[in-house]
């Protein structure tokens, strides 16, 4: 009896991600011409918790015409910035048993234009990437370039953004497959970024493990070694690279299906939460991301559910 409830269970599992995908979301990112009121915003896509791209969006922006790798030496190149740095640019990744994070230097951001336009080097991949409001906090000379907050976003949900975040990276510089506990509206300055999303959903496919936390940390002579933490507890991440799967560890992951989006200058992507996404860019791309905090919902109360049912029936 009881193994015919967990196959049963597991079953109902399996099934699940197919059906919400029929019932709510469309084959492709869906794109907007122009910003969206707040309660459109509101009941066409975040109560249903479906991303969009919006066009028009920032136009009003300063920062659009303005931030130009001159422009940014001029105004903020002595300015020191957290600057994430690993061997191959994938940081907060899976390496065997360990969850490795990166290496943290500060460096002036001219120094990393520098190397961005290939005038210096650097050892590793470099990524201004420090996701606790780094804008606000390491370049404020920037903000008068922007908008505080998106304010149809704002009035929709009904706060001001948790964190306002600057990114500007190598090509090479990657974002592993995670998940976030926010409403995220991505704005892209200059370059492109590439979106690959899955689904809250899509959770029974994706695999989850515990790994011991480690990070990078770069020598004297230029490499890098990873040094435990050791005071942190294990970190539940996921080992999977879905641009070349290793489907035979992990061949439910084959369910899935990913959505795949390019968010181009002057275009902004509404990523909802709880979406997982991989995030790929062109070389020296700017981006700048409001994180708004979302609501612990009974949305929020569902996708638990799932995650512990995807555990307790073994399917990771």
């Amino acid at each position: 009896m009881a193994a015919g409830a967990l196959d049963a269970v597991r079953r109902a599992l399996r099934e699940f991600p197919a059906e919400a995908r029929e019932l709510s979301v469309p084959a492709a990112v869906p794109y907007l011409d122009q910003p969206p009121t707040p309660l459109c915003f509101y009941r066409d896509w975040v109560c249903p918790n479906r991303p969009c791209i919006i066009r028009n969006a920032l136009q009003h922006w300063p920062a659009l015409q303005k931030w130009s790798f001159p422009y940014l030496r001029a105004t903020v190149g002595s300015t020191e910035v957290s600057v994430a740095v690993t061997p191959d640019g994938y940081a907060d990744v899976v390496r065997g048993d360990r969850f490795v994070m990166p290496a943290e230097r500060h460096l002036p951001l001219s120094r990393v234009l520098d190397v961005l336009e290939g005038q210096a080097q650097h050892p590793g991949v470099l990524y201004v990437q420090k996701q606790c409001s780094n804008l606000t906090t390491e370049l404020p000379q920037l903000l008068p370039d922007l908008e505080p907050h998106v304010p149809w976003a704002s009035e929709a949900l009904g706060k001001m953004p948790d964190a306002v975040n600057f990114w500007l990276g190598e090509a090479a510089a990657v974002t592993s497959l995670h998940k976030d506990h926010y409403e995220n509206l991505y704005c892209v300055v200059s370059g492109e970024k590439h979106f690959l999303l899955h689904l809250p959903s899509d959770r029974p496919f994706i695999p989850y493990e515990l790994y011991t936390p480690a990070s990078y940390q770069l020598t004297e002579e230029g490499t890098f070694k990873m040094v435990d933490e050791e005071a942190m507890e294990k970190v539940p991440w996921i080992p999977l690279d879905p641009l070349a799967p290793d489907l035979a560890q992990y061949p439910s992951y084959s369910q899935a299906q990913a959505l795949h989006c390019t968010v181009q200058a002057g275009e902004l992507l509404y990523l909802p939460a709880l979406w997982f996404h991989h995030v790929q860019q062109s070389h020296g791309c700017i981006a700048v991301n409001f994180w708004y905090d979302m609501e612990y919902d009974l949305k929020y109360s569902y996708f638990q559910l799932l995650d512990c049912l995807t555990k307790a029936a073994g399917l990771n």
